[in-house]
């Protein structure tokens, strides 16, 4: 996936288009991101007593998965959404660059 962790990623497609988020969780088997504050979604949780003594219960707001197909990776210098491909830098080393041509991922 050109998806990772820690990426902004603005929305394009979907009830949530053009809002724009960080990728808290990838799940590449099933191609889909959860992104942070976008395709919020109700959970319910019943109250279970437990030794412990308190429990969280009630409505809870939490993101749901996304498809990867519905976001695009935000460039950090302009801050726009780009195209990611991949290319080796000059170790050798595969890695993201942007449609401008800015290396994305921050190990290189």
């Amino acid at each position: 996936m050109k998806i990772k962790r820690g990426d902004t990623v603005t929305v394009i497609a979907g009830k949530d288009k053009g809002k724009q988020g960080k990728v808290l969780r990838v799940l590449p088997t099933v191609n889909r991101v959860v992104v942070e504050g976008v395709n919020m979604v109700t959970k319910h949780k019943k109250k279970v007593p437990t030794a412990k003594g308190a429990q969280e219960f009630g409505r809870f707001q939490m993101p749901a998965p996304l498809h990867a197909s519905n976001l695009m990776v935000v460039d950090k210098d302009t801050g726009k959404p780009t195209r990611v491909r991949r290319a080796r830098n000059a170790e050798g080393k595969l890695v993201r660059v942007s449609k401008a041509g800015q290396i994305l991922d921050a190990e290189s």
